[in-house]
């Protein structure tokens, strides 16, 4: 379920303060039609652990509305992990459910953590989000003209399968006995 790995351990060994868009973009999964971040992926990247996160979080409870910020149900965790092939909360996980925040909910973690580094990971983390949308928002586009497209096609196929029968037809020999036309040798007409 972690996207961070290594990408963190390289970045904290190195005191980046800036973090790469596709690290984060990484991070990011749909639950229930929102663009969710975890909160261990957030605490790797923010540099703190994760029931620190957490802590902080709870402290400032009335920050967090459940359009911000909620915790995953276990099936929701069953299918992520099945998706991502990562270890079952059984193996050495963690024991409780994971919390996800929203894009308004990481904005607002950056009132709870007060560090230069959050600083930073939320700017990259906003980043992310709005590239994010862009993406979906041309796709949609795209996705629209294409079936604009397929609609037009769709006419002249009939439109040229139409034509092709009309050729074939003409090709086609016509029906009955063929009336001669010309002159004779003799010059009389047929």
């Amino acid at each position: 379920m972690h996207c961070l790995h290594l990408h963190v351990r390289i970045l904290m060994k190195t005191k980046l303060a800036v973090v790469p868009l596709e690290i984060v973009e990484r991070c990011i999964y749909v639950v229930r039609g929102q663009r969710v971040m975890f909160d261990s992926d957030l605490a790797r990247l923010y540099g703190v652990e994760t029931k620190n996160l957490n802590k902080a979080v709870a402290r400032n409870r009335a920050r967090f509305p459940g359009d911000f910020m909620f915790r995953l149900r276990i099936e929701e965790v069953v299918n992520l992990k099945f998706q991502t092939g990562t270890s079952s909360l059984e193996h050495g996980g963690r024991r409780k459910l994971p919390n996800v925040f929203t894009e308004q909910g990481v904005a607002m973690l950056s009132s709870v953590l007060r560090s230069e580094r959050a600083v930073q990971v939320n700017i990259a983390v906003v980043r992310a989000f709005v590239r994010l949308r862009e993406l979906l928002a041309s796709n949609k586009g795209l996705a629209a003209k294409l079936a604009e497209f397929e609609t037009r096609l769709a006419g002249h196929d009939e439109a040229i399968l139409n034509l092709f029968a009309a050729i074939k037809a003409m090709l086609a020999d016509p029906p009955g006995p063929k009336r001669l036309i010309g002159f004779n040798r003799d010059g009389e007409k047929r």
